[in-house]
């Protein structure tokens, strides 16, 4: 088969109870679709109810616009054919990620959390899935996660009359409610969810057996373990999700998709949170140090002084000379010094007459720096001469 109405048929995509569904070329739309078909050519009772729910599943999902749900394009029938045009995903179905692997609470969080708001948005508008699965659900790498097939989907005005107790949908992923033949709601699809959810995160569905009765009985009876208990690697704030979600009782469990999906949201957000940063090291508050300070951090300690007590400046009215002469009276040389006291008052007389004014009390500091820089260099001079003159006469006494 090479065309399907005014689609060109490209390849082979899969094959499901229903039908086959391909690869094509819209060529009036210049753009790539799938088509899913279901060969009406069976026994004319079967025929009509098939139809019927093929194109009960173009009426939900046709109008539904969402970004997590898969958009149908159009509608059409050739001979025995019925098909249904629809957006191409390039993606993986999660069945296929799943294969007996947990992806990781982060990634699995994220998928539900997808498929909730968008069973949020169908249940909205009056449309029940019935059959959310892994198989169901295509992911595209890097991109969304959107529900696919709604052929078993319920509608609150449905065309289709489902026999009482007929299963229709996937055991291991129906509600209790379903498995008993009870009345249902869009809160099937949030047990179905909550299913999901827990195979994404641990690897294996809650409720497994060695055949379809012990899988119902399991499903209306028994309680799995947390996920957290399964793998203690998963954070045990998904726990309770997970319960709820689970919950026997409809009435029990989340009542909205929406409020699922918040829910997972919020902890998606604490899961994907990178780890607190590090405390920084206390800063140094102390004023820095002065260069004397500094320097005085870096000289090695010096030792103690062996004088007790604390040290004393020199008196300002010490007087040099007076010591000197004192001094050079024990050597025999008070006329050295004499001498040298002589020129010192002729030195000072000099200073007056150039003009260097006496010491007054009151004096500014701008008027009195150029005699004190006079005095300070004769004070300096004198010094040197007294030192030199004190250490002839030791050396010759």
């Amino acid at each position: 088969m090479e065309r399907l109405g005014r689609y060109t048929i490209l390849g082979e995509l899969g094959r499901g109870a229903m039908g086959v569904v391909y690869e094509a070329a819209d060529p009036m739309l210049n753009r790539a679709v799938a088509i899913k078909t279901i060969d009406m050519a069976a026994d004319p009772q079967e025929r009509a109810e098939y139809e019927a729910r093929f194109y009960q599943e173009a009426k939900a999902a046709g109008g539904l616009s969402h970004p997590n749900i898969v958009t149908i394009y159009d509608i059409g029938h050739v001979d025995d054919l019925v098909y249904m045009a629809m957006e191409l995903i390039d993606g993986t179905e999660l069945s296929t990620l799943l294969s007996g692997q947990p992806l990781g609470a982060a990634t699995a969080v994220d998928i539900a959390a997808q498929v909730a708001e968008g069973l949020a948005f169908a249940h909205a508008r009056g449309v029940v899935h019935r059959d959310i699965k892994p198989a169901n659900i295509m992911v595209v790498q890097g991109g969304p996660a959107k529900i696919m097939d709604f052929g078993i989907a319920r509608m609150r005005q449905s065309d289709v009359k489902t026999q009482t107790g007929l299963l229709l949908g996937s055991p291991k992923y129906m509600a209790p409610e379903q498995l008993l033949g009870q009345a249902i709601d869009h809160r099937c699809d949030i047990f179905a969810l909550g299913v999901v959810l827990y195979e994404m995160l641990t690897g294996a569905p809650p409720f497994a057996g060695d055949d379809l009765t012990q899988i119902m009985y399991k499903i209306v009876h028994t309680t799995p373990p947390a996920p957290s208990a399964v793998d203690a690697r998963l954070p045990p704030m998904l726990d309770p999700i997970v319960a709820k979600a689970l919950a026997k009782d409809a009435n029990a469990r989340y009542q909205t998709a929406g409020e699922l999906a918040v829910e997972l949201r919020a902890c998606g957000a604490r899961i994907a949170a990178p780890a607190a940063a590090p405390a920084p090291a206390p800063q140094d508050t102390a004023p820095a140090a002065s260069g004397v300070e500094m320097e005085r951090q870096l000289l090695p300690p010096q030792a103690a002084s062996a004088e007790p007590g604390p040290r004393l400046r020199i008196s300002r009215r010490f007087d040099s000379g007076e010591a000197t002469r004192k001094l050079a009276a024990l050597t025999g040389n008070e006329r050295a010094v004499d001498a040298f006291a002589k020129t010192m008052r002729l030195d000072r007389a000099a200073m007056t007459e150039s003009g260097v004014p006496p010491e007054s009390p009151g004096g500014s500091q701008r008027g009195d720096a150029p005699r004190r820089a006079g005095r300070g260099t004769l004070v300096l001079v004198a010094s040197v001469t007294i030192a030199a003159l004190v250490a002839v006469a030791i050396a010759l006494g």
